[in-house]
């Protein structure tokens, strides 16, 4: 590779396909570093970013210096917004969905807009970062070979 050539993207749905996608981004759960690049990226190239409040994702988008349209989506407005969503993805967006802190659906809302996509085709595509769970666990100094989630 020289040097005036790019290093390829990693593959994504957005890169491969011409249809809409929707992205589960993972955002930080305490430290507004603890993001990853790949997180950084997509909520750079989707078209909206979905969020359980607007006003905190924007202070983590303004820190990263990214400008892109938001939509609330939280658990008084999920019923009728993810049938919007949907139509948004069908014709074509890309859409990142993200949770005030930590893994989307994992105890925020989420799972009847990923249902809708799964039913009409939509692709998922998850993309991994802080998890308060695994965070506090790994510190417990407890074995953790096996343990069981019931919530927060």
């Amino acid at each position: 590779m020289s040097a005036r050539t790019a290093p390829p993207k990693p593959a994504d749905a957005a890169n491969s396909a011409a249809g809409g996608c929707l992205y589960l981004v993972g955002t930080p759960i305490g430290n507004l570093e603890d993001i990853t690049l790949r997180a950084l990226r997509i909520l750079k190239e989707v078209d909206q970013i979905a969020c359980e409040d607007t006003r905190h994702t924007l202070k983590l988008l303004t820190h990263y210096d990214i400008h892109k349209p938001l939509v609330s989506y939280h658990e008084h407005n999920e019923l009728t917004r993810a049938p919007e969503l949907v139509v948004a993805l069908e014709q074509g967006a890309k859409i990142a969905l993200v949770s005030d802190a930590g893994m989307p659906l994992v105890s925020d809302p989420g799972h009847r807009l990923v249902t809708l996509c799964l039913r009409h085709h939509v692709p998922v595509v998850p993309i991994p970062g802080p998890s308060a769970l695994l965070a506090s666990l790994s510190a417990s100094g407890l074995p953790n070979e096996e343990f069981l989630f019931v919530g927060f």
